[in-house]
């Protein structure tokens, strides 16, 4: 390290600050649409710790500050959870041992405070039921205090404004009051706080109930808090309503999605938070069902989030696919825009709707600094026409797949050279424009972080599989020669990749070139991504394999993002050597398409083991790439997203890859290739998959050495194939 700090990477806007210590590592998440909440484990909001707490809307945080009091102090917490379908929280909380003139008045136990929480249509609604099950009539004296701030997302990530809009004075009444504030983007923002009963006494940061409770007797308080933005008021909607269509709308979602169970009760609960996650993510915009990236720090439409995780869920969930291609083929960049990296054909990075980009203080309202969601943008196209066979959606889909195939000839490959590369338009925009975008993420062997223009060795492979995508779209709209020239190009890529990106001496491809086609000669798990996109040959794949698996790459839990011998290996590090569930699921399916799928299973036990020690057994996007160790669980990451949907994804496209399946729409066919089932499986049932119109259930299960395939039940014309 030198004396000066200049090898220390700088926290520039777009840098998570983490100045402290999380206030807790067992905090409770609620999504509905464009608004989501962050409450720790007793359900109350407190500005500690990262400082993440809170109720957003839309990019802005509308209430800071929500703490529940029982006789001016906290309960007691019992217990919380997030119910499994992801809708509700429940939080049980009792009085401590209160004392009075130096005897127990009131024991541990008396009062039972039974909370529950819900998100609905940009409005939080808190209920808390108080019963006493004491013998003797108690006064109860019940209370909540609350903040809005009014913060950017930005800003609780860290960022320093020197000037805000402007706080207005509180609107209070018999039993509501309105905190308001104009921002600098002229947008009026309110947070609307309603409770009932009519409080015994309301100010503008705190209300309080007094009341008496006999032997066995029950009383309600509730709190509805509403997000309103610019002229609009919301009608109020009480809790009990509330509480009804969020408990609809899971269960109409997992009626019309395929299912999973299997022989290990712990694997279905990992199954089932990953399928509620995806769910609470999942927003329904007007072009369709988009998987949101990432709470709290991405509530947003990412292109490539949304696509990965559309893809590691398409074999399940194609109607997710369609949604996501939907959503960025109506965004996709038509104009050359300086500011926001953004390039005629190119596919959506990122959209935020916060004061600070309205007002261009980050460059994130509409923003295209990504170099890989436009050649997945592709792949997921190919994709989904082969699972689905929608050939109607696939001809309105297509002049977004041709500007989009333009975009990868012409401007994605800058100098000409047959390999697409980044650099940043934008003078506030990303630095690295692939999926690790850190600004230490890419350098060569001795540390010095690379020059751009940059080529990651990863993009490269998108590129390729991109090329034979749209091929194969192509030939099926009957462009015979559009498709010809996509194949020759697909094939002439993967020769001079090989010749320019193999590392004979590391057995792994270089993570990038720099912009002066050098190597960056490190080991990473970005060549493992190669795999499943064609660009390798066997030979290379199974040495990829070797290396990934050596002892500096797989920990364990799962394959490092960067070999613990590269100068810059920090398993701390969110790029460089960290694990990353999704990273892993997509090297896992590369390697099941190589003919490796007992390697793929080892990915598969590593990350269900991990995920035994998380909280709700969810799946951060993030996690430390410290060594597994027995009787010890896996280090978090402090400032992971969780739920994060590319991570909920995972699951679903490793068991994909052990079961080596494939589904063809065109064909009405489901095809297994040397199905194997991890060592914690016995038996994997799927029910209800739709191919086509056609359903099928089926059971996966071990017999001695060997896993059979069992038809359930088929209802149309479906072939389904085990292959040897």
């Amino acid at each position: 390290m030198s004396g000066d700090g200049a090898d220390i990477p700088r926290a520039g806007t777009h840098h998570v600050v983490a100045a402290a210590n999380p206030a807790d590592d067992r905090t409770r998440v609620l999504k509905h649409g464009d608004t989501f909440a962050v409450f720790d484990h007793y359900g109350d909001i407190e500005p500690r710790g990262l400082g993440e707490e809170g109720l957003y809307h839309e990019g802005t945080r509308f209430l800071s500050r929500l703490l529940l009091e029982l006789a001016g102090a906290r309960p007691f917490f019992l217990g919380s959870n997030v119910r499994d379908d992801g809708a509700e929280i429940a939080v049980a909380l009792t009085n401590p041992d209160w004392l009075r003139d130096g005897r127990l008045a009131m024991p541990l136990g008396t009062l039972h405070l039974d909370t529950r929480i819900f998100l609905r249509e940009a409005a939080c609604h808190r209920v808390v039921r108080v019963r006493n099950y004491g013998r003797e009539a108690l006064p109860i004296e019940l209370g909540l205090r609350f903040a809005a701030d009014f913060a950017d997302i930005f800003e609780v990530r860290g960022a320093h404004r020197t000037v805000r809009g402007a706080r207005l004075p509180a609107e209070i009444g018999a039993d509501a009051v309105v905190l308001g504030y104009r921002g600098l983007d002229g947008e009026l923002r309110r947070t609307v706080l309603r409770f009932g009963p009519t409080p015994f006494e309301i100010t503008d940061s705190h209300v309080r109930w007094t009341l008496s409770l006999r032997p066995q007797e029950e009383i309600t308080a509730h709190l509805d808090v509403q997000c309103e933005r610019g002229a609009l008021r919301l009608p109020r909607i009480r809790f009990e309503e509330v509480r009804d269509q969020a408990t609809f709308e899971p269960a109409r979602s997992k009626a019309l999605s395929c299912r999973l169970s299997t022989s290990n009760t712990q694997v279905d609960t990992w199954v089932h938070r990953a399928a509620s996650d995806l769910d609470m993510l999942t927003t329904e915009l007007p072009t369709g069902p988009y998987p949101y990236a990432g709470v709290p720090w991405f509530n947003t439409p990412f292109g490539r989030d949304g696509i990965v995780t559309a893809l590691e869920c398409l074999w399940l969930r194609p109607e997710l696919a369609r949604g996501v291609l939907a959503y960025l083929a109506s965004t996709q960049a038509t104009d050359f825009v300086p500011e926001q990296d953004a390039e005629p054909g190119k596919i959506l990075h990122e959209t935020r709707k916060g004061e600070m980009a309205a007002l261009g203080e980050i460059p994130f309202g509409r923003y295209y600094g990504s170099v890989d969601a436009t050649p997945l943008f592709v792949v997921l196209a190919g994709a989904y026409y082969e699972r689905t066979g929608d050939v109607a959606f696939l001809q309105s889909l297509w002049p977004h797949v041709e500007a989009a195939l333009d975009w990868i000839h012409a401007s994605g490959d800058r100098d000409g050279d047959g390999f697409v590369e980044y650099e940043r338009q934008s003078k506030d925009g990303l630095l690295h424009q692939g999926w690790k975008d850190s600004d230490d993420a890419v350098f060569h062997a001795d540390g010095s972080l690379a020059e751009g223009p940059i080529a990651p060795c990863e993009v490269q492979g998108y590129v390729h599989a991109a090329w034979r995508a749209g091929a194969a779209l192509a030939a099926r709209l009957g462009h015979s020669d559009r498709a010809d020239a996509l194949v020759e190009r697909a094939d002439r890529l993967r020769e001079r990749f090989d010749a320019a990106f193999w590392c004979d001496d590391l057995s792994t491809y270089a993570l990038a070139l720099d912009g002066e086609k050098r190597p960056c000669g490190v080991r990473t798990s970005n060549a493992g991504q190669c795999l499943f996109t064609g660009i390798a040959d066997r030979d290379r794949a199974r040495r990829v394999a070797r290396t990934l698996f050596s002892r500096g790459s797989f920990c364990g839990w799962g394959i490092r993002t960067l070999d613990a011998r590269e100068t810059r290996f920090n398993p701390m590090a969110y790029h460089n050597g960290s694990v990353w569930p999704h990273d892993n699921a997509l090297v896992a399916y590369g390697l099941s398409l190589s003919g490796m799928a007992e390697l793929a299973a080892r990915i598969w036990t590593g990350l269900f083991e991990a995920s035994l020690w998380f909280d709700l057994h969810r799946m951060p996007e993030l996690f430390c790439g410290f060594p597994q160790e027995p009787g010890a669980g896996p280090t978090p990451y402090p400032v992971a997203c969780a739920p994060q949907a590319w991570a909920a994804g995972s699951v679903f496209l490793l068991v994909q890859a052990c079961l080596g399946l494939s589904i063809s729409g065109p064909r009405a066919e489901i095809t297994f290739t040397r199905p194997r089932l991890p060592a914690a499986l016995d038996e994997l049932v799927v029910r209800d998959l739709e191919v086509c119109g056609a359903t099928v259930d089926l059971r996966v299960a071990r017999h001695h050495d060997d896993v059979g395939v069992t038809v359930l039940r088929r209802d149309g014309d479906l072939r389904v194939t085990v292959r040897p």
